[in-house]
């Protein structure tokens, strides 16, 4: 057995420098591991994905390291993440799982070629399901053999991000390990459903909200700094507080209080807006790429999806 379990290293050799690699001892598929795990950041899921043991996918690494007499990986506070050099030799490995898929799509006769592999999407539930979701479905239509992952929280990115391809997230991530673009803007507002407003009365300034108890997240929990709820509403203490927006949604709904909810979310329910001159939120979401993963044409492909939904939906983000 590897000496190496999920949770441990495989640690390189030292070489003595100047470094020199013998190109004769370094295996092709050595590189498609790590490859899966720069997207996956756990050797367990990345073995998964490879179709083989987590063991496996920490021997074949740690020969991989020993053959360029470099560290590849280390350990983060989410699972695996790349070293510089590491994600430099991932990169420079998507030419091989391209070439894989160029053999397959020859194989198969087609005319034009597909996409495949696995490609992790990362998004904050309500976005995700909302609008990444029905993206990610349009990309697998016209490439079936293609493997979607969608990881959905409400969370802000690490400095060294890892387990992803592509990102989702609310505010501005600041990482040199990222390429990001402003995707689009959406609205925040305050919603009661009917009965609440029976029993309880309709603020009508927001002073007056201080009477009525708020539903959003839970402030100790709460990694995004833009959705603090010191920012936007002062002075106010959620009353029922949750990290998941479809819990703050049906909430709000079951009449348990006003809800700090993205407008997107309320369209389909018989919510009222409240206030809605005097609160009206707005915040950005931002894609972003590790740069490793850039030219990678799946890569390429949801995003443009994702570019074309959010296009096309843009009253459900920023309604009038």
């Amino acid at each position: 057995m590897h000496p190496h379990s999920p949770d441990e290293s495989p640690a390189p050799q030292p070489v003595g420098s100047p470094r020199s690699v013998d190109p004769r001892r370094l295996r092709a598929d050595d590189l498609r591991y790590l490859l899966v795990l720069s997207r996956t950041g756990r050797l367990v899921t990345a073995a998964d994905a490879l179709g083989v043991d987590h063991t496996t996918v920490s021997r074949r690494i740690a020969a991989l390291e020993k053959s360029l007499g470099l560290r590849l990986i280390e350990r983060g506070t989410e699972g695996w993440t790349l070293t510089d050099i590491g994600r430099a030799v991932s990169e420079n490995a998507r030419a091989i799982e391209e070439a894989i898929d160029r053999v397959v799509d020859t194989v198969e006769g087609q005319d034009s070629p597909s996409l495949h592999g696995t490609v992790r999407v990362s998004a904050p539930d309500g976005f995700g399901t909302t609008f990444a979701t029905p993206a990610l479905v349009r990309v697998r239509r016209r490439h079936p053999q293609l493997q979607v992952e969608l990881i959905t929280a409400t969370r802000q990115l690490a400095l060294r991000p890892s387990g992803f391809d592509l990102a989702l997230v609310i505010g501005v991530p600041s990482s040199s390990h990222l390429v990001t673009e402003h995707l689009t803007d959406y609205t925040l507002g305050l919603y009661a459903c009917d009965d609440y407003l029976t029993r309880h009365g309709r603020p009508e300034t927001p002073a007056e909200l201080r009477a009525h108890p708020l539903i959003f997240y839970i402030e100790s929990m709460l990694q995004v700094g833009d959705l603090d709820i010191e920012r936007h509403l002062p002075g106010m203490t959620p009353a029922f507080s949750s990290t998941n927006v479809f819990a703050q949604l049906e909430a709000t709904q079951q009449g348990a209080g006003i809800g700090v909810l993205p407008a997107f979310l309320t369209r389909r329910t018989q919510l009222r807006r409240l206030l809605a001159d005097e609160i009206d939120i707005r915040l950005p979401i931002t894609l972003a790429v590790r740069r490793e993963a850039v030219t990678h044409p799946a890569v390429r492909a949801i995003w443009t999806a994702l570019r074309h939904e959010v296009a096309e939906r843009a009253d459900e983000l920023l309604p009038e």
